[in-house]
């Protein structure tokens, strides 16, 4: 595992709480009636992250399905392989942080595969054309999430960034491999990336 990678045993990760909010000055800023607490805001990124990492790797499971045998198995490999690395770190910070993982873990479990599945059958491209909206999905999480974390959770921090560039190279897999020319890719597009933001909201409370 990457050094930037959050371990499941690290002493130090499993009780350090997430910075608060800065003024320029330095001064902490007053936390308002219905602002989350460090703690749920800690809780909110694994549970999710743990979520999302699940249903990735399940998307991946559904197209190796179909196409495991073809020309894009081995590429499909890959990227399942990290995101299984994703999941099993999260699924660590889900044991040590001791946070609730979602709810919803067996919806996503149908709906991960599905997906893949279904988009695998419509061919290479709309498999790809999946994998590029997930991934441009959880890039903009992640990044939100990175932004959020205070230097008291750098190590998580690091990892959330490493985890987002391999997101990053998924995508460019996918554009690489005429993702842009599958039936329908705009709206396909559109249609996967509104479901994942919604499941990317409600599996952080749920």
């Amino acid at each position: 595992m990457n050094d930037m990678t959050v371990s499941a045993t690290q002493p130090l990760a499993a009780t350090q709480p997430l910075a608060t909010a800065q003024h320029p000055a330095g001064a902490t800023k007053p936390r308002l009636p219905g602002d989350v607490t460090p703690r749920q805001l800690l809780e909110r990124i694994v549970r999710v992250d743990h979520a999302g990492e699940y249903g990735a790797a399940r998307i991946y499971e559904g197209q190796l399905a179909l196409m495991g045998r073809g020309p894009k198995g081995d590429l499909i490999r890959h990227m399942k392989a990290q995101e299984q690395h994703h999941l099993d770190t999260f699924a660590g910070l889900i044991a040590t942080r001791r946070v609730r993982p979602t709810l919803l873990l067996p919806i996503w479990h149908l709906a991960g595969y599905a997906l893949g599945a279904v988009t695998a059958a419509l061919g290479d491209r709309a498999a790809m054309a999946c994998t590029v909206a997930v991934e441009e999905a959880i890039d903009e999480h992640y990044a939100e999430q990175a932004a959020a974390l205070g230097e008291d959770e750098a190590p998580l921090r690091a990892t959330i960034e490493r985890f987002r560039a391999e997101e990053e190279e998924h995508k460019e897999i996918g554009l690489a491999h005429e993702a842009e020319l599958a039936p329908a890719y705009r709206l396909m597009s559109a249609v996967i990336k509104a479901g994942c933001k919604v499941a990317i909201k409600v599996s952080e409370r749920v």
